[in-house]
């Protein structure tokens, strides 16, 4: 028996580090999952099908069940479509885990609408795209679980990152307002805050970096899955670190 159990789940941003760990981390423990992933590159460009249909191959190959969604999450279409993919193919959804993000790094003297745009579409917008047909969704079952991301860049500011700074913060407060809404509907929220070797944290400075890929994104996954279960049932409007072994 897994944890997660006769669950069905949407993970975005599942075709490459931690969203694809989590995505594997969560079939093994037993739950259906859409693999959703736009498939660009870490600026945002270039999108493929590619990346989530691996990530499928993989979980197939252990024994576990999925499908590939390659949804762009910055469109309310992309986020419909993930969910509607889980209820049609697996017959209901109980978590949602927005992992999708990209980079524009510039300094904010420098950075254009276009680059800020594309940050906060991703990022911030991408959470809403899909949390808002799904937390319509459980609010009517009256139970689901809904998990966010956000980063130290969020929550303590980086200098050529304005644009995903202001997004990861903006994802702390939604996090909370909807932890506090869905609440009496059963339905939970909760924000990890990680640290992990991805590629994005390549471009991190020097003891940043360090620490970032000294943490593999399979570290994350175990505290997704305990948060998306019913052991965690009492858990709701918190932000979580998670560092290597710590949480």
């Amino acid at each position: 028996m897994g944890l997660l159990d006769k669950k069905v789940a949407v993970v975005t941003g599942a075709g490459s580090g931690i969203g694809r760990a989590v995505a594997l981390g969560l079939a093994a423990e037993g739950a259906s999952v859409v693999v959703g992933d736009y498939g660009v590159s870490v600026d945002g460009r270039d999108p493929s099908s590619a990346p989530a249909a691996a990530v499928v191959r993989e979980i197939e190959k252990a024994g576990g069940r999925a499908l590939a969604s390659a949804e762009n999450v910055a469109t309310m279409a992309g986020g419909k479509a993930m969910v509607d993919a889980a209820l049609k193919s697996f017959g209901d959804l109980h978590i949602v885990v927005c992992c999708a993000g990209i980079l524009r790094e510039r300094m904010i003297f420098n950075m254009t609408e276009e680059e800020w745009d594309a940050v906060i579409a991703v990022h911030l917008k991408g959470h809403f795209t899909v949390m808002r047909p799904a937390s319509a969704h459980m609010r009517e079952k009256k139970s689901g679980c809904m998990i966010t991301f956000t980063s130290t860049a969020g929550l303590e500011g980086s200098p050529g990152q304005p644009n995903y700074a202001a997004a990861k913060e903006g994802i702390v407060g939604l996090t909370r307002s909807v932890a506090l809404a869905m609440a009496k509907y059963g339905v939970r929220c909760n924000c990890i805050s990680p640290t992990a070797d991805t590629r994005m944290t390549q471009r991190l400075p020097g003891e940043r970096r360090a620490m970032a890929t000294a943490t593999p994104p399979e570290a994350i996954a175990p505290v997704v899955a305990f948060l998306a279960s019913d052991r965690a049932a009492h858990i709701t409007g918190q932000v979580v670190g998670v560092r290597g072994d710590e949480v």
